[in-house]
């Protein structure tokens, strides 16, 4: 048999007049047979895949260039859209620098709020990445050797606590921040292989605390979270339980994507430091299932009046009051981060 002749004989014979699918490939597989002689049940694995990759080729073809033009669109506006993102920000931290060589140096008050809206303002991720590479290095440059460790530790665990702390808990959120945190001090380690392991492991570390601290706050404010609060507890209950009862699987995960992404030196550095941390993620375990279960205790308690109490108690004017009390938070939390990094900095410059 003379399979590239039989190819190209589909090929011609291929017609594309009929409108449905199954009436083109019926048809060809027809003329297959009865004008090329064909026999399919004596074609082997090879001549079966070739005949039907000809057939799929052909009823592809339009539909197939179509998607690759998209495909190429699409990666054209994405390359758009992170310069403009890019340049956004870049405005955003033009505008907030001219404002603020305006505002005298000692007037904290001022420079406060103005601070307060620059992170409401600009990318928070963006923000924590430039800071970590900050706090890093200037606990690497400005302490002794015996210290610099230390130093990354503590200043890592506060940036990974106030990343967190008030926010959601969920998974995707918890993960990109530590992706973030991690991501950013590999760069660093990347650039000084001689002290990687010095600088990568007070940050794993740093990172566990961080987290650490963060769920232990959230378990002690489920116990004082108010009506409406909780009647959000109920409604995202099983999410909130999935994600507690994986962090610790979690945080390797991001050492371990990390590490798939750097460089064989740093990447064995990072896998030998998250095979030592599974003894020192128990601590992380234990207070997660701790929060699960008063989550749990305080989900049984609530009854149905209750909840229906709730849906009235969101409409009130004292809910709609705490809302925008809420958005205010948001704001200030942002602002307390700033304001710990800064303090934090400052502290490292004075030894």
């Amino acid at each position: 048999m003379d399979l590239d002749k039989i190819i190209t004989d589909i090929k011609k014979l291929y017609n594309h007049r009929y409108r449905s699918i199954d009436k083109r490939v019926t048809h060809a597989i027809d003329e297959t047979q009865n004008t090329l002689h064909v026999d399919l049940t004596a074609l082997n694995l090879h001549e079966m895949k070739a005949l039907s990759n000809t057939v799929l080729d052909l009823e592809c073809e339009k539909v197939h260039d179509e998607l690759e033009e998209l495909i190429s669109q699409k990666e054209a506006i994405e390359s758009k859209l992170h310069k403009k993102r890019q340049d956004l920000q870049n405005i955003k931290y033009a505008v907030f620098e001219a404002i603020e060589s305006k505002i005298d140096p000692t007037d904290a008050d001022t420079l406060s709020k103005l601070h307060q809206v620059k992170l409401q303002s600009i990318d928070i991720f963006d923000i924590l990445s430039q800071t970590v590479e900050s706090a890093v290095i200037t606990s690497i440059e400005r302490s002794k050797d015996s210290e610099a460790s230390e130093n990354i530790q503590e200043v890592i665990k506060e940036i990974t606590y106030q990343a967190i702390k008030e926010g959601s808990l969920s998974t995707i959120r918890t993960r990109k921040i530590l992706a973030t945190i991690l991501s950013s001090v590999i760069d660093i380690a990347e650039a000084s292989p001689n002290n990687a392991l010095n600088i990568l492991s007070p940050t794993l570390k740093g990172m566990r605390s961080g987290l650490l601290h963060s769920i232990e706050r959230f378990k002690r404010r489920v116990a004082y979270m108010p009506l409406e609060a909780k009647h959000i507890l109920i409604e995202d209950y099983d999410n909130i339980m999935e994600d507690l009862n994986q962090t610790d699987t979690l945080f390797m995960q991001v050492i371990q994507t990390q590490a798939n992404e750097s460089s064989p030196e740093i990447r064995q550095i990072l896998v030998e430091l998250n095979q030592k941390m599974h003894l020192d993620l128990e601590e992380l375990v234990v207070i997660s299932k701790e929060t699960a279960g008063v989550i749990r205790e305080k989900v049984s308690n609530f009854t149905k009046t209750a909840v229906e109490k709730a849906d009235t108690a969101l409409k009130s004017n004292k809910a709609k009051e705490a809302k925008q009390m809420g958005i205010q938070a948001w704001g200030i939390a942002k602002e307390a981060l700033g304001n710990a990094l800064k303090s934090a900095k400052n502290a490292m410059e004075k030894k």
